[in-house]
């Protein structure tokens, strides 16, 4: 990456991070196989700054919105999701900076949401190894804005089957729904759907089939969220 693209993702970004370290940030593990002389790959930049990011998110929301623990939480897990955090990468034109390998590069890896939030993330451990915690929780603020701002007015967009869906793979599992029933006449059809994840069931109703899906998906995650449950699978017997 040329020194003035990055000195125009710089300027786009808002921060002074010197060239390595914002190379470093971008760069996937699969490039960083290839070039093994380049540095080292984003990964623990973006292990730092996913915690620098919750920190710096449940901060503000601690400031700004007065509701309790539980809402709390479920207002930060949408903030942060994974597909959230794509969408403010993709706003800032990240895509086109990646470093990816060939294999990655060819099989679309550069559109890809999980390579985008990782980025993000990486960027802001970059910030906070360079500028320390207030200036990371400025860039967290400044880029997470409207995210933010719909927060503190109590509308956040929360897609549970999304949210769902990454606590899973988090654990190497994956959710499987299940329509159970539809009932009604054609104009007002109810639609139960189960959604089952590890052993842990939860239903939900609709008039349409998603409807049903996000209200299950929006069940299970919050029970987890409260029950604080442990997902790993079981150890394989030998």
């Amino acid at each position: 990456m040329g020194e003035r693209k990055l000195a125009d993702l710089q300027r786009i970004l808002g921060t002074h991070l010197p060239p390595e370290l914002l190379r470093q940030a971008l760069r996937h593990s699969s490039y960083a196989n290839e070039h093994p002389g380049e540095g080292e790959s984003n990964e623990r930049l973006e292990f730092l700054g996913d915690a620098v990011l919750n920190l710096a998110v449940s901060e503000y929301l601690y400031r700004t919105c007065p509701h309790p623990e539980g809402e709390l939480t479920q207002l930060r897990a949408a903030i942060v999701s994974g597909s959230a955090l794509a969408e403010v990468a993709r706003d800032l034109g990240l895509s086109s900076h990646l470093l990816l390998g060939r294999g990655e590069e060819e099989s679309g890896g550069r559109e890809r949401s999980s390579l985008l939030s990782d980025a993000f993330e990486a960027l802001v451990g970059a910030v906070f190894l360079h500028e320390g915690y207030e200036a990371a929780a400025r860039f967290v603020r400044h880029h997470l804005r409207s995210a933010l701002d719909r927060a503190r007015a109590g509308d956040v967009r929360r897609d549970y089957k999304t949210l769902l869906q990454e606590e899973a793979q988090r654990h190497g599992l994956r959710p499987v729904y299940t329509l159970l029933e539809a009932r009604g006449a054609d104009h007002a059809r109810e639609f139960t759907v189960q959604v089952e994840l590890n052993g842990r069931k939860a239903l939900g109703k609709g008039r349409r089939i998603k409807d049903a899906e996000q209200e299950a998906a929006r069940r299970l995650y919050l029970q987890i969220l409260a029950s604080d449950a442990d997902l790993s699978p079981p150890p394989a017997l030998p």
